[in-house]
């Protein structure tokens, strides 16, 4: 989300190398602070990309640079690339609602929609 929020900024960020790259590297990124401070840096980021979901016809159709030969594939204006951004964190939240569920801790034990 930082990498597409940079490059719509202007800015040439660089490409990860490996997807490794994109996770934490410290043992202690399971901590409960460490965990409260990444999903709020999230929630920033979903409230920057929710901002710019709100810009005119004209700025959405702006052109935003490629950096990288994998940008071109996907996401050539703003509009694409919140798109784009949309699509991925639906993928990996639904990843999250299957492990949740494997685990045993989805639907809540307090009760919620079961279907």
């Amino acid at each position: 989300m930082e990498y597409e929020l940079r490059r719509i900024r202007g800015e040439k960020p660089k490409y990860p190398e490996h997807n490794t790259e994109s996770f934490p590297s410290t043992a202690d990124s399971g901590e409960v602070m460490e965990w409260n401070r990444r999903w709020a840096r999230f929630l920033e980021l979903l409230s920057e990309y929710g901002d710019l979901a709100e810009s005119s016809r004209a700025e959405l159709d702006r052109q935003i640079e490629s950096v990288h030969e994998g940008d071109q594939k996907v996401a050539g204006t703003l509009e694409a690339v919140l798109r784009q951004m949309a699509v991925h964190n639906s993928y990996h939240l639904g990843q999250i609602a299957l492990l949740r569920r494997v685990l045993g801790e989805w639907p809540p034990r307090g009760g919620g929609d079961t279907w």
